[in-house]
């Protein structure tokens, strides 16, 4: 949730202080790419006790997890993109 999160922070800290919109993609795509990771990481890691239990409890928070991990990581990796294609504009001028 906190990968998915950190698109709506970057752009309102472009309110709160002197950030401009290319710094807070950036910040985005670094945060939600590592964000997203650790929750892909961690719901492995609860599916993996969930297995080993008998009750299976669980189980379906830790697919929740990780499928929310994974459009994180993609959220990030697509703002990174997105920072890239502008920079090249830029540059292109």
């Amino acid at each position: 949730m906190l990968s998915l999160a950190a698109i709506p922070v970057a752009l309102y800290s472009t309110r709160l202080r002197h950030v401009n919109l290319p710094q807070a993609v950036g910040g985005e795509a670094v945060a939600g790419t590592l964000l997203g990771l650790v929750a892909v990481l961690l719901a492995r890691s609860a599916r993996r006790r969930v297995e080993r239990t008998l009750g299976r409890v669980g189980e379906g928070a830790a697919r929740a997890g990780k499928w929310l991990g994974l459009l994180g990581v993609c959220l990030g990796l697509t703002a990174a993109l997105a920072l890239a294609f502008f920079g090249l504009l830029l540059w292109s001028e």
